[in-house]
């Protein structure tokens, strides 16, 4: 499953990709992608994982980026 959310207060493009990196290490993280450009958090993982995985890829952004945060 392949989920496209948005990102609010991603300042840095460096920072989303120390992002994009600590999301893929998620246990059950297909694939993940930060674009800085378009502010989007893309991740692909199984349907019934996604909850703890948004979770967890929220902790990653705020160590990265503080004010950075999942739009839902």
């Amino acid at each position: 499953m392949k989920k496209v959310w948005k990102l609010k207060n991603l300042d840095c493009a460096n920072c989303a990709a120390k992002m994009e990196d600590g999301i893929r290490k998620i246990n059950g993280v297909n694939s993940a992608t930060v674009s800085f450009m378009t502010q989007r958090l893309t991740i692909e993982c199984s349907e019934e994982k996604l909850e703890t995985i948004i979770a967890e890829a929220e902790q990653v952004i705020r160590k990265i980026e503080p004010d950075c945060s999942i739009l839902k």
